[in-house]
């Protein structure tokens, strides 16, 4: 049986729910379905808004062939059907083809590479679905044959309305807690009042928690357990201990983080809590997020681990971060004291005649700080034991 939210989904822009900033009057995504605008663009949001939704709306709207894919499964081998699926007919007869991406993010650089000749060809117009920043996670080459469409966490009134259209029988105190549980995220509500309905028959604030209770492992990228778990991963690397670290990184590769966004974090961490104490951490690191973005998931797990290893063992050294920041107090305190004279540039006679790159040594042992602030020491030496 069809699940309840699939049931329930909005077919045109007047049954949707939210997202009145792109699908109001007036608005870009109600224009380009409106006039049957054919182009590209990607869905930017957290989970459980409308990106799918959003996405059959528009391709209904422009009769268009749609076909869905998820990336965390699909390969190059599955855009070859799509593109090949009826070539040998006559151009005029066939529809547009519009493929959409749920979580692009997954997609790798090489995926992505193959992808964009025939988004701009025309060949496929493409809605990607993300959760993650695509100027992050999209190649910049396919970025830019993409509008980018910023949706927003739903309202408590709009998820009022999506859970009075499923017709099921709750009370205020229910439907309320419901609201508050999922978050702004549509798709959780209907589904755990579905399994609820299920489960218990009756749908009450003790049925819904016991739902609640028996699902698997949670873990919302936007929520206490996504920091909670990245902020023990990175103070386990600062404390040298690679198993809590491991194990950590365990948990978020197997609750389905993205492993980009761990890697990253590595390559932050290399350069502030490492530094020059071993200068190759933030190679490894940089390799390591290379491996991540070129080779995907499951086998990437491997280079994380590898990396997490690499990383919790190398001594630690916070100087070169700690001088940043305080050299950046001293520019928003003093703002922008005037440059000694003699490390000015100075590429035309007037310049030099005004004192500019006068008396420059290349070795000079003298401060080129400015003078306000010529003594000040940022980088501090290692202190002798």
């Amino acid at each position: 049986m069809e699940p309840l939210a699939s049931q329930i989904r909005p077919l045109t822009l007047s049954e949707f729910v939210g997202q009145t900033h792109l699908v109001g009057e007036g608005k870009p995504l109600r224009i380009a379905v409106e006039n049957k605008h054919l182009f590209s663009f990607i869905l930017w949001g957290p989970p459980g808004v409308g990106k799918t939704t959003l996405a059959k709306i528009y391709a209904r709207a422009l009769d268009a062939e749609l076909t869905e894919l998820s990336a965390v499964s699909a390969g190059k081998e599955n855009i070859r059907k799509i593109v090949d699926k009826d070539s040998g007919q006559a151009r005029m007869t066939i529809k547009p083809k519009v493929l959409f991406l749920d979580e692009i993010h997954r997609f790798n650089k090489a995926q992505q590479d193959f992808l964009l000749p025939y988004v701009e060809r025309g060949e496929l117009t493409l809605i990607g679905a993300t959760t993650e920043n695509p100027s992050f996670e999209v190649i910049p080459a396919l970025l830019s044959r993409c509008r980018v469409f910023t949706l927003n966490e739903l309202s408590h009134n709009e998820m009022l309305q999506i859970i009075v259209r499923s017709k099921m029988k709750l009370d205020d105190e229910a439907r309320n807690w419901l609201i508050n549980m999922a978050n702004g995220d549509a798709r959780q509500a209907i589904t755990m009042l579905e399994n609820t309905q299920k489960f218990y028959g009756e749908v009450t604030v003790e049925s819904l928690t016991d739902t609640l209770q028996n699902k698997f492992l949670r873990f919302d990228k936007q929520g206490d357990e996504h920091f909670n778990t990245i902020s023990a991963f990175i103070k386990s690397l600062r404390a040298s201990q690679p198993d809590a670290a491991l194990y950590y990184l365990a948990r978020m590769v197997e609750a389905g983080e993205d492993p980009k966004f761990i890697a990253r974090r590595m390559v932050i961490f290399a350069s502030e809590d490492i530094g020059i104490a071993q200068p190759t951490a933030l190679v490894v690191a940089n390799d390591v997020f290379r491996a991540v973005e070129t080779i995907g998931l499951p086998e990437c797990a491997i280079n994380l681990a590898h990396g997490v290893v690499y990383l919790a063992k190398c001594p630690k050294d916070r100087r070169s971060y700690d001088a940043y920041f305080s050299a950046v107090e001293d520019v928003k305190q003093y703002g922008n004291l005037p440059i000694p004279l003699k490390v000015r540039n100075a590429p035309t006679k007037l310049m030099k005649s005004l004192g500019y790159g006068a008396n420059y040594e290349k070795y000079d042992k003298e401060s080129y700080l400015p003078e306000q602030i010529k003594d000040k020491r940022y980088f501090q030496p290692v202190k002798p034991e």
